[in-house]
């Protein structure tokens, strides 16, 4: 369906393929994969036909649909959310606006009606075939899915969130059922209910799906391919993520074996020429080696994969009772989120807050952290508790005018610059990233330098609120890592999957029907309730 064929792409100096084949057949379900600036994004337009290769050859098909999911949506407003959704729907809801205006002009009557009543039989019976009279009741259905309700669909698209918006872009393009379907991070501003619906979704999708995604879950039940870019190379492993990591580790084994070898006897080689260069007896044999070299292909010195990783310091020891609810109550208007709500959280232990959007679970953590004041009962710290709080607006308080460096010096002045290097690395700001201006930096970038900055502070209690937003799969693996070793106690809230396996010890369900307290792992939650969130949505 799709290939690339020895394709060459840079701009300017930065040189993103070299020589890069791979193909795409139909049907498949692949994952785009490869470090920050390594050119998925470059792929992904050179696939759509938005980019040209410098060298090489695209092939797609003439005539193909095509629906991409991007991270920006751009400014949308003046239409309904649902109207907003059909309006996406490709050439299917392109034929619905047509049809209408033929409908009026049939109403209207005229010189040319023979011609409009031609076309209109044209048009009806390509939008049938499409399944247009069905339309509306797919983009419900797709729109539920994605964690609207039927009250929301007359609401202006422009009175959404950035976050919400997004879902609304994903909802048209999977509306369009495409041919090939690109999808840039889809899950990133999905709760947990909402990326199981879309893991249904697309595991039944009969096009062809190709993805980036920092939500490893997905990617090992989605994927049966991979496509890896890596300093302007393509490679491709036919498997999930799991099995694409163990094959990347064994073949960057491989090349550092290939490598070394020759290294050993290129230094061999030398010695023996530098050794016996001046000895007339030994000319020839000397030459001849020079010659050898000289005609040998180098093996290029393998890219070593660098596990990002920071020790954290240990923090203080707090008292037993780390967090004290008592007859937690909370209303916005007449909605009652928190009733009554009850509990202790000890030292030691992790709760993973879980529920469906609006059950209360951010509304919680920010009155466990004393960010809002509940409407009745209380809810006090224990003796000797030095709270971590991470939210999504705590990016607001970084100085746009420093560089990240500055900032985490500003910081932590008492830290040497290797330490705070280390840590800006950890959390995905390599070499020269580490002086650009917080004002440029993305909305992720933001969220992992104010995460970095809280964790250097080592508190023994951590409050987080989805603090895998933005990350990719490497530095996600680092937190875990670090909050794996980390002596404190720790509440969260994540719709990451494998963070709520390596850290959950306690489960918190909050739901219509009031709290529900499990005393075990992630793992015991979902064997004992029967499903991996509260919320479920069928496609």
């Amino acid at each position: 369906m799709l290939a690339f064929a020895r394709v060459t792409k840079q701009y300017g100096d930065q040189v993103l393929l070299v020589d890069a084949s791979f193909q795409i057949n139909p049907g498949e379900k692949i994952g785009l994969v490869g470090p920050n600036g390594a050119g998925k994004s470059t792929v992904f337009r050179m696939i759509a036909g938005e980019e040209e290769a410098d060298d090489g050859i695209v092939e797609r098909p003439k005539r193909l649909s095509l629906g991409w999911f991007r991270q920006d949506v751009g400014d949308r407003r003046g239409r309904s959310i649902l109207a907003e959704t059909v309006a996406g729907a490709g050439e299917v809801a392109e034929l619905g606006e047509e049809l209408a205006g033929l409908q009026h002009a049939l109403e209207a009557g005229g010189d040319d009606l023979e011609a409009v009543v031609e076309r209109f039989g044209e048009v009806q019976a390509r939008y049938q075939d499409l399944g247009g009279y069905e339309l509306e009741a797919r983009a419900q259905a797709v729109l539920h899915g994605l964690g609207f309700v039927d009250d929301q669909f007359g609401n202006d698209v422009g009175t959404l969130s950035g976050g919400w918006k997004m879902r609304v872009a994903l909802a048209q393009v999977l509306l369009a059922r495409p041919e090939v379907l690109l999808l840039d991070e889809p899950t990133n501003y999905l709760d947990l209910e909402s990326i199981l619906w879309l893991e249904g979704f697309l595991r039944d999708y009969q096009g062809t799906v190709v993805m980036t995604c920092h939500d490893r879950e997905i990617m090992n039940r989605i994927v049966r391919k991979i496509i890896e870019i890596d300093g302007g190379t393509i490679r491709t492993y036919s498997g999930n993520y799991d099995f694409y990591e163990q094959a990347r580790l064994e073949d960057a084994a491989r090349r550092e074996a290939e490598y070394s070898r020759q290294q050993a006897m290129l230094a061999k080689e030398s010695q023996f020429i530098e050794r016996f260069k001046a000895q007339a007896a030994k000319a020839a044999q000397v030459q001849s080696r020079i010659k050898k070299l000289d005609k040998i292909e180098k093996v290029a010195p393998p890219r070593r994969l660098v596990e990002k990783r920071f020790d954290f310091r240990v923090a203080p020891r707090s008292g037993d009772d780390v967090i004290k609810l008592e007859g937690l109550r909370k209303a916005y208007g007449a909605r009652v989120v928190h009733d009554g709500l009850s509990m202790i959280v000890r030292r030691g232990e992790r709760w993973a807050v879980m529920g469906e959007n609006g059950a209360g679970k951010s509304t919680l953590l920010k009155m466990m952290a004393g960010a809002l004041p509940p409407d009745d009962g209380v809810a006090a710290l224990g003796a000797a508790v030095t709270l971590g709080y991470y939210a999504q607006h705590t990016m607001d308080g970084l100085d746009g005018d420093r560089s990240v460096l500055e900032e985490l010096e500003h910081h932590a002045p008492q830290a040497n610059q290797g330490t705070l290097r280390n840590l800006a690395g950890t959390f995905g700001f390599q070499d020269d990233d580490v002086f650009k201006p917080v004002r440029v930096l993305s909305g992720g970038e933001k969220a992992r330098l104010a995460l970095a900055k809280l964790l250097y502070d080592a508190p023994n209690l951590l409050i987080l609120d989805e603090p895998t937003n933005h990350l990719d799969i490497v530095t996600k693996r680092a937190l875990v890592a670090a909050l794996t070793e980390y002596q404190g106690t720790l509440v969260f809230v994540s719709h990451d999957r494998q963070f709520l396996r390596a850290l959950a010890n306690r489960v918190l369900e909050l739901g219509a029907a009031g709290p529900h307290l499990y005393g075990g792992t992630y793992e015991e939650y979902v064997a004992s309730t029967g499903h991996e969130a509260p919320g479920m949505r069928t496609t």
